[in-house]
């Protein structure tokens, strides 16, 4: 059976209310019960044993089928049936008073009264007499154990029997099955009423060292974004031909739970998707497309609920078009932006509407992001600068060069003038991450095209380097053809940054302030990923993971 089909099955509300009235009466919650039962006029009309039943009726326990029957919904007649063979054998062991309460305040013999008077008035005769007459009880042919066998048999089909816990068994079931379809990572807790594995963010930060998994996409159409949701329970691929699908990492197949995708109706642009970002809830998802739109969907049903359709016009040589970075703000309310057409801008979600742009860069913005405070937006483009914004006022706060190790800057009124004062040409801006965890989430790494990274904070300043190893020393003109740097991203807790190189290998570099410049850590040769061009790498947010992505449509993941 297919998720689709099983999607199908329709499930009574009535059977859920049911679950829960077991529920309640297995942990002994009376109110609760039967305020339920009375707001829905849903019975659970169980017993743990249908022969257990039948048989108390049989040998005449009376309170025992009593107090069954109060969680029951059973038929009226029956139940006439039954108080007035209990009322006959009280009057046999001459328990007149208990007959009489019986007969005068149970709801089944006043509807008794009400529907057959002169039945009724027959048991108040038998009260009023001093002896029993069993001959005159029963009819000719019958007795007390033949009398109290068909009452069993007429309540018997009233009832079923069910097996114990239901709603836990039903509930952990499911979870098994989700574990079992790698659609909750294996060994993390669960948040069943949320329906998301809990991020407890216990791994410790480990180099990755291996690939575990691959997902094939057709080289023409590979995929030019990709990115984890921050709850960790969704990969996200943007690709050449506009779809947008949600993998599951671990099997490296569709999640075929979401219905839209079941039913092959993707979330889909008519533009190659340059970018993806996600919401800090994980609910909601930004792409930005080459065409220069900015769409914003809902990950659970698919749906574009939000379309900026002019984000980014066409700019830069050859008329460019295209939306390179996106972002959410921290409350969700606004998408940040960076183009080819040189500009950052902040578009807000609700009105539809760009609310601000930021200009100044002189080519193509390749990555945007807005500061742990939200009050800055910093900005690395190909011009060679990382460009630090008020967030409120637009204004440029600092302008940086970075070359060869060196930072090369522009002061307050330098950044009035337009001068920029570098060591030489400064390269192209890739990539900047911000800082996890550590205590330093005001501080950024960049990632430039040179054989360096560097580690800043939001007011300007140099921290720290990372470069490669150096070279044999004879090989001549070795500074030349080392590799420069095209991507980076920082592992989850903020422990290591990991760096590709135009040779697609993968440095990794600790990042623990212990000096000021840091070389790799692990083999001396890096992690060769494979010979094709890297478009881009992404983390887990909480899980030793990396996600590698190349121009041969292959998307891999590595792990320590």
């Amino acid at each position: 059976m297919s998720l689709v089909e099983m999607a199908e099955i329709g499930i009574e509300a009535s059977d859920v209310i049911r679950l829960i009235l077991q529920f309640l009466k297995e942990s002994n919650l009376p109110l609760s019960f039967d305020a339920l039962s009375k707001e829905t006029n849903i019975s659970l009309n169980t017993v743990d044993s249908i022969s257990e039943f039948t048989n108390n009726i049989i040998n005449g326990n009376w309170d025992v089928v009593l107090r069954s029957l109060s969680t029951l919904n059973v038929n009226p007649r029956k139940l006439i049936d039954l108080y007035e063979q209990i009322i006959f054998e009280l009057l046999e062991l001459k328990e007149l008073s208990a007959a009489r309460l019986l007969l005068r305040q149970s709801e089944p013999m006043n509807l008794l009264k009400d529907l057959f008077p002169e039945r009724y008035l027959h048991l108040e005769h038998f009260i009023s007499r001093t002896y029993f007459d069993e001959k005159e009880v029963y009819a000719a042919g019958n007795t007390k154990e033949k009398r109290r066998k068909a009452i069993a048999n007429a309540l018997s089909d009233e009832v079923t029997t069910v097996s114990p816990s239901r709603l836990l068994s039903l509930l952990g079931q499911s979870v098994k099955w989700q574990y079992s379809q790698g659609l909750i990572p294996p060994e993390s807790q669960f948040d069943l009423f949320r329906g998301i594995a809990k991020n407890t963010q216990n791994e410790d930060d480990m180099p990755v060292a291996e690939c575990f998994n691959t997902i094939k996409f057709p080289k023409k159409n590979h995929p030019e974004a990709v990115a984890f949701s921050p709850n960790g329970q969704y990969l996200v691929t943007g690709s050449v031909d506009g779809l947008i699908e949600v993998w599951n990492y671990m099997t490296g197949k569709l999640r075929k739970d979401f219905k839209y995708q079941a039913e092959d109706n993707f979330m889909m642009t008519d533009a190659p998707i340059l970018s993806l970002s996600f919401s800090r809830d994980s609910e909601t998802l930004a792409s930005g497309d080459q065409s220069g739109k900015i769409k914003v969907w809902k990950l659970q049903t698919g749906m574009c609920v939000r379309r900026f359709l002019n984000a980014h016009s066409s700019g830069g040589s050859g008329g460019l078009g295209g939306v390179t970075s996106c972002v959410f703000s921290k409350d969700g309310t606004n998408v940040l932006s960076g183009g080819f057409d040189c500009l950052v801008r902040i578009h807000g979600i609700k009105s539809g509407k760009m609310l601000k742009e930021f200009k100044g860069h002189s080519s193509f913005v390749n990555d945007v992001l807005y500061s742990y405070d939200g009050m800055r937006v910093i900005s690395g483009s190909s011009d060679g600068t990382v460009k630090i914004w008020d967030a409120k006022s637009t204004s440029c706060l600092h302008s940086l060069s970075l070359v060869s190790g060196k930072l090369g800057a522009t002061n307050s009124l330098s950044n009035a003038m337009g001068i920029t004062n570098t060591a030489g040409v400064a390269p192209t801006v890739n990539k900047i991450l911000q800082c996890n965890g550590l205590g330093n989430e005001e501080d950024l790494i960049v990632c430039s095209k040179e054989t360096w990274c560097y580690k800043i904070n939001i007011k300007g300043q140099l921290l720290k380097t990372y470069t490669l190893p150096p070279p044999p020393k004879a090989v001549k003109n070795a500074v030349a053809l080392q590799p420069a740097f095209t991507t980076a991203v920082m592992s989850a807790k903020g422990e290591y940054v990991y760096c590709v190189d135009e040779s697609s290998t993968l440095w990794c570099f600790k990042n623990d302030g212990t000096s000021n410049v840091d070389s790799a850590v692990g083999s001396s040769e890096g992690l060769k990923l494979r010979d094709v061009d890297i478009i881009g790498i992404t983390h887990h947010p909480y899980s030793n993971i990396v996600v590698v992505y190349g121009d041969d449509g292959h998307v891999k993941l590595y792990r320590p």
